[in-house]
């Protein structure tokens, strides 16, 4: 798994939340006594859930040391409690009432059974919700994928492609039927207005290209690192083009809210 950069990850950090409280925000009420953010990063948003839920024990899981180490300097709260831990392995001391996550779970396979998994540790009632980007058709991923295929870069990189998982709209919605639950399924794409000079370029070293960044600099050094991002920067340059305002960056996410439906 790559390093995490929280402080290049928050550099738009309000255009990166904006998805998280769309998708809390159509959580069905109801009383809460357990909630976990599966992925929660540096923890920000992860707070915000003990105002939504405020009798209620919250965790957040995250594997990257670097977001945790984040997270916790946050001001402590006595039911709110970071763990370190693979998100689709980490057991909870008891069911979950709500469980979240936030541009996550497309980091990791096998999603039929991180599915079943992660229902099975709702209480009866309970509800996972989730929001996946769904950008990868997008120009940054497109240039991104087909820069890493032209040498000098393919012989380094043959292994830090971008390796996501999802699937469509429809199997979620057939997958999470046939385990029992009801199902929300819905895309939006956010039209972006991102500031600073080759924002684009900022926005995915924050993310997408953080294995890609990872590797090169195990194998060709800051130099290796440079030299890519000088590339990779002036297409993106060519393919966003800066306005008065900022540049404009369309982002596809993919939002589910399944609910069991045993009493």
């Amino acid at each position: 798994m790559a390093t995490w950069d929280p402080q290049q990850y928050q550099r738009f950090q309000k255009e990166r939340a904006q998805p998280f409280f769309d998708l809390v925000n159509r959580l069905p009420d109801g009383e809460v006594k357990t909630a976990a953010d599966l992925g929660c990063g540096p923890g920000t948003l992860t707070a915000t859930l003990t105002e939504r839920w405020p009798h209620a024990t919250v965790w957040g899981v995250d594997n990257s040391p670097q977001m945790l180490a984040k997270a916790r300097t946050l001001p402590a709260q006595p039911r709110l409690h970071f763990v370190e831990a693979d998100i689709v392995e980490w057991s909870p001391p008891q069911r979950l009432d709500r469980i979240i996550s936030n541009a996550a779970l497309h980091w990791v396979p096998e999603h039929q059974a991180v599915l079943q998994r992660l229902v099975g540790l709702l209480t009866p009632h309970g509800v996972l919700a989730v929001q996946m980007p769904n950008n990868h058709a997008e120009a940054a991923h497109r240039i991104l994928r087909e820069s890493t295929q032209q040498e000098p870069w393919r012989s380094v990189l043959a292994d830090a492609e971008e390796r996501f998982t999802l699937q469509t709209p429809r199997w979620y919605a057939q997958t999470l039927h046939s385990l029992g639950c009801t199902v929300q399924v819905w895309e939006t794409i956010y039209y972006h207005l991102l500031s600073g000079e080759n924002a684009v370029l900022e926005w995915m070293k924050g993310t997408a290209l953080r294995p890609t960044l990872e590797r090169l600099g195990q194998r060709l050094g800051q130099d290796g690192q440079t030299a890519f991002l000088d590339m990779y920067g002036q297409k993106l340059a060519q393919a966003y083009p800066a306005g008065p305002d900022g540049t404009l960056f369309p982002f596809r996410r993919l939002f589910f809210i399944a609910q069991r439906d045993e009493p």
